[in-house]
């Protein structure tokens, strides 16, 4: 099980448990998560406060997640080639050594993850949040 912090689209902050955060991913695109205050759907995952111990033994040092979350975006930024809608197409050709293999991102519809599972094919879903100043 995990829990994950969320907030609806009118700021109302709710946790709720989930079997994996494939089951948060499932329920969220059925809309069947709802603000228990005001019943939104449209929910977002807040980002929840961080411990890192640099090693082991070592007192965990307290981490702003949004600073850490901005420090991923930027090193995949750097490091990956962008093909966009094109990632499944991409991956699938890199997996069967039709294109080189190399660090991309892009964006992949749940028929398509679905697709690179039963082929495969390894990837890593990288959450995009909104900013939530308030």
């Amino acid at each position: 099980m995990i829990a994950f912090d969320l907030i609806c689209a009118n700021g109302h902050k709710f946790e709720c448990w989930f079997k994996n955060g494939d089951a948060y991913e499932e329920q969220k695109s059925n809309a069947l998560i709802c603000c228990p205050v005001c019943q939104n759907r449209h929910v977002e995952i807040v980002l929840s406060p961080v411990s890192i111990r640099k090693h082991a033994g070592g007192k965990p040092e307290n981490v702003d997640p949004q600073r850490l979350l901005n420090q991923i975006y930027e090193y995949i930024d750097k490091n990956f080639e962008d093909v966009g809608l094109n990632f499944t197409r991409e991956a699938i050709k890199m997996h069967y050594g039709d294109a080189e293999k190399r660090n991309i991102k892009g964006q992949t519809l749940p028929n398509e993850e679905k697709i690179l599972k039963e082929e495969g094919i390894s990837f890593f879903k990288i959450p995009i949040l909104k900013r939530l100043d308030n």
